[in-house]
């Protein structure tokens, strides 16, 4: 099995180890710079705890030209998002009519609402202005994925995992699959808890659900989730944010049947912990704040649902995004 990643950071070097370390599948990746350079000369690394693992990346499988390598029959985007487009339209030369495309992302993916009354088939603007991710990717290639794992890179090619292995996949439009039944296979084998889901886009927004009020405000606040749900209107500000989404999700089949007080008492679980925004921020690189927040924003307006704490939560992180040169102006 010929297998691509694309963003060999946190979640794609993550995936990208454990999928070489099979042996089932001849393992890519597509990447540039220090992280292509550390690839090559030292191969997938992940460290747990104290133990490292490594798994050797041949030179012609760490390329920064996805004409070199070819169809692929999988290929894993694990991009920020704001780096969609650009890596979408650098990828073609991977996608044959038989591949697999599982995108391993936060947030609101551009094939969210394809086929959903009253999307159709218009683009969501906020993740793919101009549809050319769609264009690129058709929706038949898509697996809907759903990443529970927490890992960040303290340098190029080197990933710490710090816990998680989860993984949900499904068909975009629901029901099983063929398909998706071997992929969680290959994914099992591989040392992830997979699992394939009935309706994968209610798990996506069920994530989302949580994140959409915790990483921008930790963002601009600098606080991490101890702190945040510490504080009690702070905690109300993002429960009225998950509310609003709530009753959006409800609108698009992506029902919520918890409170947030319930998924707050969840997340304080996490204690002391640096959202992948916050960690973002201090790293100076672009926020993803359109999967998070633009696009809950966008879906709202479709369906008329109101959102004036979302709206308010979006404000303040795109103008503090701009002031610090983290969002476009």
């Amino acid at each position: 099995m010929k297998v691509t990643i694309i963003g060999a950071g946190a979640i794609g070097g993550l995936i990208g180890q454990k999928l070489a370390a099979t042996g089932e599948a001849q393992v890519s990746a597509l990447a540039r710079g220090a992280t292509l350079a550390a690839l090559r000369e030292r191969g997938w690394r992940v460290r747990q705890g104290e133990s490292v693992t490594t798994t050797p990346v041949a030179a012609a499988h760490a390329l920064d030209d996805a004409a070199k390598l070819g169809e692929q029959d999988l290929v894993v985007i694990a991009v920020k998002g704001p780096a969609l487009a650009q890596v979408t339209a650098s990828a073609k030369p991977l996608l044959g009519a038989h591949t697999l495309v599982l995108p391993a992302m936060n947030g609101v993916p551009w094939w969210f609402c394809k086929g959903v009354a009253p999307f159709g088939d218009a683009p969501l603007t906020s993740v793919d202005p101009d549809g050319a991710i769609g264009e690129t990717i058709p929706l038949a290639s898509v697996i809907g994925c759903v990443v529970h794992a927490s890992a960040s890179t303290p340098e190029p090619g080197l990933v710490d995992h710090k816990m998680g292995r989860g993984l949900i996949i499904g068909e975009p439009g629901g029901g099983g699959s063929e398909r998706v039944q071997r992929l969680a296979g290959l994914l099992t084998r591989a040392g992830f808890e997979a699992t394939v889901s009935e309706n994968v886009r209610r798990d996506i927004w069920y994530k989302l659900w949580g994140n959409l009020t915790m990483n921008p405000v930790s963002a601009i606040t600098g606080a991490t989730i101890d702190r945040l749900l510490g504080d009690p209107l702070v905690r109300e500000f993002c429960s009225a944010a998950m509310r609003e989404a709530a009753e959006i999700g409800a609108k698009i089949g992506c029902v919520i049947d918890q409170s947030p007080e319930d998924r707050h008492e969840v997340t304080a679980k996490l204690g002391a912990f640096k959202t992948s925004m916050l960690q973002d921020v201090e790293a100076n690189r672009p926020i993803e704040l359109d999967a998070l927040v633009s696009v809950v924003r966008e879906i709202g307006r479709r369906v008329a649902v109101p959102t004036p704490n979302i709206d308010v939560l979006l404000g303040l992180t795109r103008l503090f995004g701009r002031t610090h040169g983290l969002y476009p102006q």
